[in-house]
């Protein structure tokens, strides 16, 4: 099995590069959102969560393509992106028409649960500008070939906002090939973007299934994987992975975070990761406890790409998502507040003894 051959750093401009939207997104706290009287806000998206912990965490040099509304809400988003410190520089800005019928920034009202309460997510995120992206609006040539990017990272919710999402995915992934920067994708199945006349689960799978001949790691949560790519048969991991790599042989790495959810705020959390024909699973963690697990898997996917990017072995760069997965639970909101620091402490393994 050939091994993922990743660009030096001192060829690119950017060490990674992530495609898709990203929302606000509305925290009640320790409440709910039917009752609640005020929201804490954040920034939010499977695709930029992934490399804005890259930067932020990892240190590495991230930018992001999306669409955004230039309205006080538009540049509201900004803030907080701009404070995440990825490159915005191929961010496209459209006009608000003065309603938001044309276009619109997304909302996502999430409450974190509590015990027996599971978490809960609404989406507010028709006609966004993300969502009404095209194949030649953005330089897909000129940022993988003139600038330079050692890693591409995109996702099925991206893909699952619209037709023309999906071309622009295809167009970003061959246009990323073509100048050999590692592709990666996270299926991320969210059954509520498929409803209401977009086909369904078999309509997903279809989608991701024709997305994965242009992908080369192919990152996600055990049982999403199976499901998004509609392989009812597959099993647990590594029969899974297996069975994934049989079917897209030019996929050269599978990774999966393995959660059991006891309850919202204890989780049995582990990882594992096929490359190259072997497996290597992550350390896991019995009755973690999570104080908000929404960003896990975009946390597990970052500190593992941050493992490959580095150079770190197989092992060590699933330890590391692991790692920062669990700790990306820690913390509110979608985003990573870890360091690399904590990262490499929690896998040696030290304990949460308070440090002065």
């Amino acid at each position: 099995m050939p091994a993922l051959s990743i660009k030096p750093a001192s060829a690119c401009r950017f060490d990674a590069l992530a495609l898709g939207e990203v929302m606000l997104r509305l925290d009640p706290g320790a409440g709910r959102v039917r009752t609640a009287r005020t929201f804490r806000v954040w920034e939010g998206g499977g695709e930029y969560n992934v490399v804005r912990a890259l930067r932020r965490c990892f240190g590495l040099r991230t930018a992001l393509v999306t669409s955004l509304v230039d309205n006080e809400v538009g540049r509201l988003l900004e803030d907080l992106l701009l404070q995440g410190g990825v490159d915005l520089t191929h961010v496209r800005w459209v006009p608000f028409d003065g309603v938001g019928r044309a276009s619109r920034v997304g909302l996502n009202f999430t409450e974190r649960g509590f015990g027996i309460r599971a978490g809960q997510g609404t989406y507010d995120r028709g006609h966004t500008a993300a969502s009404q992206m095209k194949p030649g609006e953005t330089d897909w040539d000129g940022i993988f070939g003139r600038e330079g990017v050692r890693w591409f990272h995109t996702g099925g919710i991206f893909a699952a906002l619209s037709p023309s999402t999906l071309e622009v995915i295809s167009a970003a992934m061959k246009a990323a090939r073509k100048r050999r920067t590692v592709v990666s994708y996270d299926p991320n199945s969210r059954a509520s973007l498929w409803k209401t006349g977009s086909g369904g689960a078999d309509r997903a799978a279809a989608v991701n299934r024709s997305i994965l001949p242009l992908v080369d790691v192919l990152i996600g949560n055990e049982g999403d994987i199976a499901s998004a790519l509609g392989l009812k048969q597959a099993g647990k991991f590594p029969g899974m992975a297996r069975e994934v790599v049989r079917r897209f042989p030019n996929l050269k790495a599978v990774a999966a975070t393995v959660r059991r959810s006891a309850s919202a705020t204890r989780n049995d959390w582990g990882a594992a990761l096929w490359y190259r024909g072997k497996v290597y699973g992550a350390v896991k963690r019995t009755g973690l406890e999570v104080f908000d697990r929404v960003g896990g898997g975009d946390g597990f996917a970052a500190g593992l790409i941050y493992g490959f990017l580095a150079g770190r072995t197989p092992r060590e760069a699933v330890d590391l998502g692991a790692a920062h997965g669990a700790l990306v639970m820690t913390t509110p909101g979608d985003v990573s507040m870890a360091t690399l620091a904590e990262v490499e402490k929690v896998v040696k393994g030290r304990d949460a003894r308070m440090e002065r």
